[in-house]
């Protein structure tokens, strides 16, 4: 389930309608019939459409099932990867795909091109880079439900009577919805997010954050420790405040930026133990290093990724997963950091109360209902993670909690390979290979490899012609 653009460029007009038939058809067929498939696609000649269920059979982008009752097709997630893109393309919010640079649980991540005016300016948190031609990089998610479902198909055969591929595909696009809804409204909130940019069927395409991975930091100073897991636990408080807990709040799903704070002036006698003197040039005069230097200091700040897991604070089980949330950073901040807060918080119930005492509080969990992912929608997506035996957070593998941050076989956010310092002189897209496992750090440090390039005007100009 690799995305390849190979044949973007090449389907005709007639091939899009017939490939948007199927989708079309899949609503109420796993498999879609021949007939059905041409009479939606609404061609004149039965010919064409024939001509064209076979290019895209070949593309791989449908597929027939062998051994079916009746003449038909079924969608692939190769054509809803290829309608999804068509659609971004002609809705001008990409320019061009890149390499996938992340795979996660059930994700992929690839660096993409947007025009100028498909992204909003990016704030202060975020980091939206252009290329020579000013196009912005920024990152497409494609969401993969139904990879989890085919490694753990042993142990939930009767997942099969009742869900099928088609279902995975639905679950996809509400899995793409509910992240790209809950991220317009922690953004538009005041939240560390990514900007959501758009969002087509089971892919979303959001800005480019650079910065490193909380796994990934090895050392911290102590008072830097204490800032940060403070910012944390903040975080998960204001969260909860506005109605929401994030499910899934551990070091693979928040990335670490830094930024430069204001310069400060600092003395070199400044920096001298107390019991110190200045040191003397031998006609008598100080040292000339004495004379005031500016200091700029690097802060950390924490930016929060990966929405599909969330939920409101009127859940069931939200005060598990609250507290769930605060267990896994301290366990982490402990583990890898040595540091141990004193304070025992925060706790769920003191959340309640500061929420009933308080009129007027601002419930993004309402807003987000209102704003198209219902309640229906959100059970039917949970139910989806029972079946597949994987709990609300999207965890279905225990690793060792001591090899977390250490091995790259742990399970990891979808998008952390995609802010991992990339260099400035990666900028203009060059074709790489793929790297060995030997420079594979090293390749991810600078990627910004395309796949095919293919450009919204080359693709429409071929299909044209």
């Amino acid at each position: 389930m690799k995305l390849n653009t190979t044949h973007l460029r090449y389907l005709t007009p007639e091939d899009w309608r017939v490939l948007t038939a199927v989708e079309q058809g899949s609503k109420n067929h796993e498999i879609v019939p021949t007939s059905l498939i041409i009479q939606l696609s609404h061609l004149r000649s039965g010919s064409g459409a024939h001509r064209s269920i076979s290019t895209l059979a070949k593309a791989n982008l449908i597929a027939r099932v062998q051994n079916a009752k009746y003449d038909g097709y079924r969608l692939t997630y190769g054509g809803l990867d290829y309608l999804a893109l068509h659609t971004h393309f002609q809705r001008k919010t990409l320019h061009s795909t890149g390499q996938c640079i992340g795979t996660g649980k059930e994700s992929d991540i690839h660096i993409v091109l947007a025009p100028p005016s498909a992204s909003s300016p990016s704030s202060s948190q975020t980091t939206i880079r252009k290329s020579h031609h000013q196009q912005q990089q920024c990152i497409l998610k494609i969401h993969r439900l139904g990879r989890i479902s085919f490694r753990t198909i042993k142990t939930n055969r009767d997942y099969l009577r009742h869900r099928t591929s088609a279902s995975w595909m639905h679950m996809s696009r509400l899995s793409a919805l509910k992240e790209h809804t809950f991220m317009t409204a922690l953004h538009a909130a005041g939240f560390p997010v990514p900007t959501p940019l758009a969002w087509n069927r089971h892919t979303v395409v959001m800005s480019l954050i650079e910065g490193t991975p909380l796994y990934q930091i090895r050392h911290l100073e102590e008072h830097e420790a204490r800032r940060l897991y403070g910012e944390l636990m903040a975080m998960i408080v204001r969260l909860a405040g506005v109605g929401l807990i994030h499910g899934d709040f551990n070091e693979f799903n928040i990335m670490i930026e830094e930024r430069e704070s204001s310069p400060s002036s600092s003395k070199k006698s400044d920096r001298l133990p107390p019991d110190t003197e200045e040191p003397e040039q031998d006609d008598g005069r100080q040292d000339d290093t004495t004379t005031t230097t500016m200091i700029t200091a690097v802060t950390l700040h924490p930016i929060l990724i990966d929405f599909p897991q969330m939920l409101s604070i009127s859940h069931p089980n939200a005060s598990t997963y609250f507290d769930r949330d605060v267990d896994c950073i301290k366990r982490y901040f402990s583990r890898r950091f040595h540091f141990t807060s004193d304070d025992s918080g925060p706790f769920f119930k003191d959340v309640q109360n500061r929420m009933r005492t308080t009129k007027g509080v601002r419930r993004l969990d309402v807003e987000v209902e209102a704003s198209g992912f219902s309640k229906k929608m959100a059970k039917e997506l949970e139910k989806y993670m029972e079946d597949i035996g994987v709990d609300q957070t999207g965890s279905d593998v225990d690793s060792n909690p001591d090899d977390s941050g250490d091995s790259d076989s742990s399970i990891r956010s979808s998008h952390e390979f995609a802010v991992t310092h990339i260099s400035e002189e990666k900028e203009a897209f060059p074709a790489t290979h793929e790297p060995d496992e030997g420079s594979k750090q090293e390749s991810l440090n600078g990627i910004t490899a395309v796949l095919g390039h293919i450009s919204v005007a080359e693709a429409l100009s071929t299909s044209s012609a």
